[in-house]
């Protein structure tokens, strides 16, 4: 039974107002945390068996085909990064980059998160719509993230073994 009973536009309008305030304070607070806190793979990021080194998002999802259609806004907060290109080796390269995704990985994680609070002032038939609606639109940008932080693990392992047997 939802605490606060609204319906219709009114109801709308503060679907649409949390979930912008649910993104916009997750990506400020991911924003916040150290990159040495991100500089590796945790339980979370590492990857998983299923993925085939990023293969699974490039083969069965065809990633590459729409991953540039989506937004990005890892530059959106001060000193924050864009994930749109590579980073120079200046600026950290392809170490810092993996940062970074690692960085919009857990704030999409975590923008899923709330979906059940919705509950408070939706009607029950609502919620699984407003958990749905969170996986859905957080879980892609989770793809990509970890796709492209594969793809930089095979090219820095490329690196390394180059550069062992120099």
């Amino acid at each position: 039974m939802p605490l606060v009973h609204l319906a219709g536009v009114e109801l709308l309008l503060l679907d649409i107002w949390a979930w912008g305030l649910v993104h916009l304070s997750t990506g400020y607070l991911v924003h916040k945390v150290p990159a040495a806190r991100l500089g590796r793979d945790t339980w979370l990021f590492r990857p998983r068996r299923f993925e085939r080194g990023g293969r699974l998002y490039v083969g069965t999802f065809r990633i590459l085909r729409w991953k540039d259609k989506l937004p990005e806004a890892g530059a959106m907060f001060a000193g924050g990064i864009s994930k749109r290109r590579l980073l120079d080796d200046e600026a950290g390269g392809l170490p810092r980059f993996a940062v970074e995704t690692r960085r919009a990985e857990l704030t999409h994680w975590l923008a899923m998160l709330p979906g059940p609070l919705f509950a408070l002032w939706n009607p029950g038939y609502v919620v699984p719509v407003m958990v749905a609606y969170g996986v859905l639109v957080n879980l892609p940008f989770v793809m990509i993230q970890r796709c492209n932080r594969q793809r930089i693990d095979r090219i820095l392992a490329g690196r390394a073994a180059r550069a062992a047997t120099a």
